[in-house]
């Protein structure tokens, strides 16, 4: 039981966190550098999801769990300690906020903003649904064990390919930011994720399975760079964190609901079927947001960060 109330305790923080962190950003980057600082967000972030596991591996190994989860701590409370290093000057409109407003109604503050937003709906939605079909990481053990058949290590070697492919991505958007039609950059990237999760269903050689599945890293990436700099543009420092909540809603709950459904899916279809479903529905998703959401098609973010 404590183990599982600390699990709670840590998703909820977790929660909080998120929001705060991309209100925080939006303060301390200029206007002009926020597509390049989501772009080295994400890649950090990728980095520790790929480096992370593998050094608190080999210190479990080697030093056991004590000195594992002490580690964790020290890195948390060092950042937690840099914090108070920040300094700089803050604009926001505070009359638009109300201390006394409960969470309930920042919340609804929040969904009525991206819901009013034409692009932030449509880059909120695209990324939600692409991973509540597309994703295919909860179905990799499987393929794993019995289509691939490559066992432990190359199960470990699958799910790290993603993080790979991302990383390497952020390195090239590093320097090449997609500022200039980038609504369309955001829509062939999603299509592009669809397809290479219909090529992972259908492989059966393990570097081919490996090589898309780096190349569906590689383009969700660029899907992540654009949301996140969407958000920070197209929401004003008083609504950053409650948009960002919301944002946190849509991609938390289709990692989790999209782990169910392909469980779902593989169960009444078989897995292969049910991973080429997936990742037609994301094409499908794409092409109704290029349909309904023309403001996301048109998108260049150029043109707005210059209009700061």
């Amino acid at each position: 039981m404590p183990i599982f109330i600390t699990i709670f305790i840590t998703g909820l923080v977790r929660g909080i966190l998120m929001p705060a962190h991309n209100a925080l950003l939006g303060q301390l980057v200029p206007r002009e550098l926020l597509a390049n600082a989501a772009t080295w967000n994400s890649a950090n972030w990728q980095v520790a999801a790929v480096a992370g596991p593998a050094i608190g591996g080999l210190i479990y190994g080697f030093f056991g769990i004590i000195p594992a989860y002490a580690v964790v701590f020290g890195i948390y409370l060092a950042s937690y300690l840099t914090l108070f290093k920040i300094t700089g000057t803050y604009k926001v409109d505070a009359s638009s906020i109300k201390i006394e407003d409960s969470i309930f109604v920042r919340i609804h503050d929040g969904i009525k903003y991206v819901f009013n937003n034409q692009v932030l709906l449509g880059a909120f939605s695209l990324d939600m649904f692409a991973v509540l079909f597309g994703g295919a990481v909860a179905m990799l053990p499987i393929y794993a064990s019995d289509i691939l058949k490559i066992g432990p290590e190359g199960l470990g070697i699958l799910r790290a390919c993603p993080a790979v492919g991302a990383i390497f991505m952020s390195v090239f958007l590093a320097f090449n930011p997609p500022l200039n039609n980038s609504g369309k950059h955001l829509l062939f990237c999603v299509t592009g994720f669809g397809i290479m999760m219909i090529l992972f269903a259908v492989s059966r050689i393990f570097w081919f399975s490996a090589l898309v599945l780096v190349l569906s890293g590689a383009f969700d990436n660029v899907s992540v760079v654009i949301r996140g700099t969407i958000l920070q543009l197209f929401t004003p420092n008083e609504m950053r964190g409650r948009v960002s909540a919301v944002n946190s809603i849509f991609i938390g709950s289709s990692n989790e609901l999209g782990a169910f459904e392909s469980g779902v899916a593989a169960k009444l279809m078989g897995l292969v079927p049910s991973v080429v479903f997936g990742g037609a529905m994301t094409i499908l998703v794409v092409l109704v947001s290029v349909i309904k959401v023309p403001e996301l098609r048109r998108l260049k973010l150029i043109k707005h960060l210059n209009a700061g």
